[in-house]
């Protein structure tokens, strides 16, 4: 059995995926590891190059756009490691990182998940690890205030942001840019759900680990970079529509049913909210008025489809149409290695 199964899927960024490929063959030593690449129908000749410059990695070559859920679940169904690594395409891993969290995760035999040390290309610190969405944490989230107070340990409960994230702690969720996940609780909880088309998967699935007795752990002994939003800058307004829509299908699963129609009106209010700030925007900055003017259109509409019927910010509404009104997920667990 290899020591890891490190999981890459990704959606034309080629010059991102060679970086981070690269950086896994050249800082991964002395444990055995495989590399899944699951390609969601790249037109940037991803896939050529890494046949070319990559040879030793297992290539999922998939024929349309499948998100980054699903095609993760593909990656985990033919994994052979006792761990399963959730890697970003738009990472680069650093000084033996993978390594040092399989050691970390060995000597933590309660940990379902480890997450490490995330640095913006800058390397300065990019926060990782987050609380469960709830009324409370969507309510402040939606005011910003945790950026105007980054101490509080009130307002910036959800993002955690007083946190320097320079020790060992257990935590409610880690991001899923980097996240390494035991086998033996993956064969007990099941994959990803597939109701996630992207965001808030990985929230998901921690809360599912935590609920069977598992712990989710970081380690500040590893680190990487994170380039963030490579992929989803390409399709910019669907998802940031598509962030929200997660959240909601997370707070409609794990939630009391009375709290989600708040909720909704929560997500709604952020959306409308700043709308006024990037029609002024567009006033101001005429160089970039049809984006600023397109922003705003694009949160009208989330606010409004929030109060009408939510699923039209999901990017595979049809997906969820008539798989969201179940709140139990046990479901997932029948998944493992039949996905599909």
């Amino acid at each position: 059995m290899k020591d890891v199964s490190i999981i890459i899927v990704a959606w034309n960024v080629r010059d991102l995926l060679y970086d981070c490929l690269d950086s896994i063959y050249k800082q991964t030593k002395g444990i055995e590891y495989e590399i899944i690449y699951v390609d969601n129908a790249s037109k940037d000749g991803s896939v050529e190059m890494v046949k070319e410059h990559f040879p030793e990695t297992i290539i999922i070559q998939n024929t349309d756009n499948k998100g980054f859920v699903l095609a993760n679940n593909q990656g985990l169904e033919i994994a052979k490691g006792r761990y399963a690594l959730l890697l970003n395409s738009d990472t680069v891993v650093l000084d033996n990182a993978i390594a040092k969290t399989i050691e970390f995760a060995d000597t933590h035999p309660e940990a379902a998940v480890v997450g490490c040390r995330t640095l913006n290309p800058d390397k300065t610190l990019q926060p990782t690890c987050f609380m469960f969405p709830s009324i409370l944490n969507l309510l402040l989230s939606s005011t910003y205030l945790y950026k105007i107070f980054p101490k509080s340990r009130f307002f910036g409960r959800e993002f955690m942001t007083w946190w320097d994230r320079n020790d060992v702690r257990e935590v409610s969720s880690v991001t899923g840019c980097y996240m390494l996940v035991r086998k033996e609780a993956i064969e007990q909880v099941g994959f990803l759900d597939e109701r996630y088309f992207i965001y808030a998967e990985e929230t998901d699935w921690c809360y599912r680990f935590r609920k069977n007795g598992w712990k989710v752990l970081f380690t500040p002994a590893a680190e990487i970079i994170h380039y963030g939003g490579q992929t989803t800058r390409q399709m910019s307004k669907e998802f940031k529509l598509q962030l929200y829509g997660s959240i909601l299908i997370f707070m409609k699963l794990h939630r009391s049913k009375f709290t989600f129609p708040f909720a909704r009106f929560i997500v709604s209010l952020f959306f409308f909210i700043r709308v006024p700030y990037w029609l002024v925007k567009a006033l101001l900055d005429k160089n970039d008025s049809k984006n600023s003017i397109d922003t705003a259109k694009t949160y009208l509409a989330g606010s409004f489809y929030c109060l009408t019927n939510w699923k039209k910010l999901l990017m595979n509404k049809e997906v969820v149409k008539d798989k969201l009104y179940k709140h139990e997920t046990t479901q997932v667990k029948g998944s493992v290695g039949k996905a599909r």
